[in-house]
């Protein structure tokens, strides 16, 4: 799959270890693109992929993980 100019035919998708089994929030995010994270619902494998780039991903990562954004 092309999207928006980025192969995504042999990226590996990894889910967030915030998912839970029930089928709530299934994110998955590809790993090894150069400037871009590729981010997409797992519960809709096919839907669309909203491409981030690596310093703002980076960032939301960083307010995740030090609490800036709340639960």
């Amino acid at each position: 799959m092309v999207s928006n100019g980025f192969d995504l035919s042999t990226v590996h998708w990894r889910k967030s270890s915030h998912s839970n089994g029930s089928g709530g929030e299934c994110l998955e995010v590809a790993d090894g693109l150069h400037r871009v994270v590729p981010v997409r619902d797992s519960k809709v494998p096919k839907g669309p992929i909203l491409a981030v780039g690596t310093g703002a991903w980076s960032s939301f990562v960083g307010a995740i993980r030090s609490g800036e954004l709340g639960r």
